[in-house]
């Protein structure tokens, strides 16, 4: 059975657009709840914000690259 190998281009390529990918996701989720005053810039609910986006970030990338082939 042959192993997959992966190409070390397309790979850093896809991590990269999964971190564009978490930090839109968690800005778009941070600004309303940031502008409508539910926390204040830098408080631990922003950063559970951008952690929790962060997970399901990579939740996410693990479950498509299992999918497509790279």
């Amino acid at each position: 059975m042959k192993a997959k190998k992966s190409n070390p281009i397309k790979l850093f390529l896809y991590i990269s657009l999964w971190v564009i990918i978490w930090g839109t996701l968690g800005s778009l989720i941070d600004f309303p709840l940031y502008k409508n005053k539910v926390y204040l810039e830098g408080s631990i609910y922003q950063y559970l914000t951008f952690t929790v986006t962060g997970i399901i970030s990579i939740i996410s990338a693990k479950f498509f690259y299992k999918k497509i082939d790279l």
